[in-house]
């Protein structure tokens, strides 16, 4: 081998050394060299020289190094640029701070973005019995936690339509024609408090809903968020204007109590629920009521399937209209 090979072949190892130079000590002993890339949900993700790839278990870890300043979020909302060094087991020095590796709760996030889902249905029916319907429902979140910004904001919409031909007439009957959409924004006061602000809007042309617009305002409380599990509760107060096509309108101030729960299975299959009572505050009586439970599972990356049972209910309908909807909905969707 020649002096400029050995000389080529030394610079070469320099460079895979200084690209992998982060250190991993685990509880029992083992270590693992290589780049933190991120951490979240308890896993750490680490570029490897030779395994490529790796994904831990932060409850794994004993202490860590990095060559370079890392972004560090703990559990209590403090957020440090700094380059780590091994300290006493389960814990870091961080910059000159010691801190637990149990209190990170992410290293190097992604950067703020806009993440939804887009969600498909239909049916096509022909024989003794012919209808088409086709439902089509999409929400976008961005989440952001930065030094200056601790915020939410939700956007969501919907469509469904369906009809049926008359057997004997062969008359097109419109069976399902209601749409929805609705914003809101969640301000974080520390890590867990929140106070929100929202809007709704309804029609449903089968159940004589012209339109239902709801503004509110209130507080949330997010018990746990991450990737595995999210929790939140809110309370606050809505103005519930109803226009029906036939019907008398209704107008009233109501107290609104919600809660969302996601809770992720494994990599592909997770659950979700969700619930908002709006009973009115002269008559609690008068209410409406929106409940879903459903199960969701990753097909490919970005594709995913999804069944869920919806239940709307109104307690003092138009004259003629049913108090419940419930709908039973098998869809296909895209996430982004």
């Amino acid at each position: 081998m020649t002096a400029r090979t050995l000389a080529l072949t030394a610079c070469m190892l320099a460079v895979c050394a200084s690209a992998f130079a982060d250190q991993i000590v685990f509880k029992n002993g083992d270590k693992l060299t290589g780049k933190i890339t991120t951490m979240e949900g308890g896993k750490m993700k680490v570029a490897t020289a030779v395994a490529g790839d790796v994904t831990v278990d932060i409850k794994d870890i004993a202490t860590f190094s990095t060559d370079a300043p890392i972004a560090i979020y703990t559990n209590s909302g403090k957020e440090m640029n700094v380059q780590a060094a091994t300290a006493e087991a389960d814990q870091i020095k961080a910059g000159d701070e010691i801190i637990a590796v149990a209190s990170i709760a992410k290293i190097n996030p992604p950067a703020q973005k806009w993440t939804g889902t887009l969600v498909v249905n239909g049916e096509l029916v022909r024989g003794n019995t012919n209808s088409e319907t086709l439902g089509i429902a999409a929400e976008a979140v961005l989440r952001r936690k930065t030094d200056t910004l601790n915020d939410r904001t939700t956007l969501d919409a919907g469509y469904n339509f369906g009809r049926q031909r008359d057997k004997a007439t062969g008359a097109q009957n419109t069976t399902t024609d209601n749409w929805l959409a609705g914003a809101k924004y969640d301000k974080f006061f520390n890590e867990k408090l929140y106070g929100y602000g929202l809007i709704k809007a309804e029609h449903d042309r089968i159940a004589d809903l012209n339109l239902r617009l709801s503004p509110g305002v209130g507080l949330g409380y997010q018990w746990i968020e991450t990737p595995a599990l999210s929790f939140n509760t809110e309370a606050g107060l809505s103005y519930v204007i109803e226009d029906y096509i036939h019907g008398d309108d209704d107008n009233h101030i109501g107290f609104r109590l919600a809660y969302h729960l996601k809770k992720q299975l494994n990599e592909s299959v997770g659950l979700f629920h969700n619930v908002e009572w709006v009973p009115a505050f002269e008559d609690p009586g008068d209410y409406n009521f929106v409940a879903d439970v459903g199960i969701h599972a990753d097909l490919t990356k970005s594709m995913f399937s999804e069944f869920k049972i919806e239940l709307k209910r109104d307690s003092t309908p138009s004259e003629g209209s049913l108090k419940n909807d419930l709908r039973y909905v098998l869809g296909i969707g895209w996430k982004f």
